[in-house]
């Protein structure tokens, strides 16, 4: 039986009214890949962890970051280079939902130990 990648968490994204989340909002569709990448200079939390969307030319749109309180562990690993560790997803996209902060939502999941 092959294992399969572990539940690490899920979080909604957070800041994402005032990053590239608008401007590719169409292109998101539940289930496609986001790259996590921890902004160290960032001056509101030192464990920030951006949420990256790559499009098909392959230009970076920032979308937000995970929630503070939900990315220490995270950052941490990011920072001892493990950055293959972690795939990222998008979970959830409610285009119905009023509030921008609970629209769009990623699951972390681990990555088996490649071999």
């Amino acid at each position: 039986m092959q294992a399969k990648k572990l539940f690490f968490q899920s979080s909604h994204i957070a800041g994402r009214k005032y990053h590239d989340a608008d401007l590719v909002f169409d292109q998101l569709k539940v289930g496609c890949q986001l790259q996590l990448v921890h902004d160290i200079d960032n001056r509101h939390d030192p464990y920030a962890v951006a949420i990256i969307f790559k499009d098909e030319e392959g230009e970076d749109y920032l979308l937000g970051y995970l929630p503070r309180g939900e990315n220490q562990q995270i950052a941490d690993f990011l920072d001892m280079g493990w950055e293959e560790l972690f795939d990222c997803r998008l979970s959830v996209k409610d285009s119905e939902c009023r509030n921008p902060e609970q629209q769009l939502f990623v699951t972390i999941r681990i990555n088996k130990r490649k071999e």
